[in-house]
């Protein structure tokens, strides 16, 4: 296949984009300036080619892919169409619709046609594991790219947004539910009644104190990259009439967790004494 991917930028879930997308033969090109030693590792392993710059990616790229913290999906974008991207460009990241319009409208006036896209799963790095969300005019192009790989793709539908919108909503339950547990979870430990609340969930909610300490534990190192997430599932739901405010609490709830990245001790005890403590 002559398609180029250019992927901004392979962290964990990037890099396996990446990979997914080597296995059906096309070359993926990143540009390591300014990444971790982590990433560099990353991108080695799953063969992603470097390229000397952005500018250098861009050129050399027909689809440029974005998977990075939603909080910077905006200025990535505006970067590549700062230099006058032609190709088709592929938000995946867990950003509001009205997001997704920003950054395609910043990108169509640079040059380049827009999918919209998001992700749902873990890396992929097993088949029916992840899902690459689409909506758009130029979805076939890119579910050509992964065909056949841990990826999976699935249209859903022509409308730049929608692919956000279901991202937001997935992730408004998941990461939202999550932020939650934990909260009342810190709650019941602040007033001194976290064995009565242990009781109550083995009565009536079996298995939610194994969940709670399975959540601090996976949700930790994340966390301040799904305190933005919250923030534009907030604003997903303001735009159609329905509060945001929990889900901006949610924000506030990993926000407080921000300084677990990267970290491998998430024990419970440690997350609670961080929401309780910030």
């Amino acid at each position: 296949m002559a398609t180029t991917l250019g992927l901004l930028h392979p962290g964990l879930m990037g890099s396996s984009v990446g990979a997914a997308a080597r296995s059906t033969g096309v070359e993926v090109l990143w540009c390591g300036i300014d990444r971790s030693d982590a990433t560099h590792t990353r991108a080695a392993a799953d063969g992603l080619v470097p390229a000397p710059g952005l500018r250098e990616l861009v050129e050399r790229s027909s689809v440029v892919l974005s998977v990075c913290p939603p909080a910077a999906a905006a200025s990535v974008a505006r970067q590549v169409a700062e230099l006058r991207f032609g190709g088709t460009y592929v938000d995946a990241n867990a950003v509001s619709p009205e997001t997704a319009r920003e950054i395609r409208d910043a990108v169509i006036r640079g040059g380049a046609s827009f999918v919209d896209g998001g992700i749902v799963g873990p890396p992929a790095r097993a088949n029916g594991s992840t899902v690459l969300y689409l909506s758009g005019e130029d979805c076939a192009a890119i579910e050509a790219l992964f065909r056949g790989s841990f990826l999976e793709t699935h249209v859903v539908g022509q409308r730049v947004g929608e692919a956000s919108a279901l991202k937001m909503a997935f992730a408004g339950w998941t990461k939202g539910s999550a932020a939650l547990l934990l909260a009342v979870r810190a709650l019941a430990e602040s007033e001194g009644v976290a064995e009565g609340l242990r009781h109550a969930w083995d009565r009536f909610g079996p298995g939610l104190e194994a969940r709670v300490e399975s959540t601090a534990l996976t949700t930790a190192p994340k966390a301040w990259r799904f305190a933005a997430e919250m923030r534009e599932v907030s604003t997903t739901l303001t735009a159609v009439g329905l509060p945001g405010g929990f889900h901006a609490a949610a924000s506030a709830v990993y926000e407080r967790m921000a300084d677990f990245k990267d970290t491998e001790d998430c024990s419970l005890e440690r997350v609670l004494r961080a929401l309780l403590e910030p």
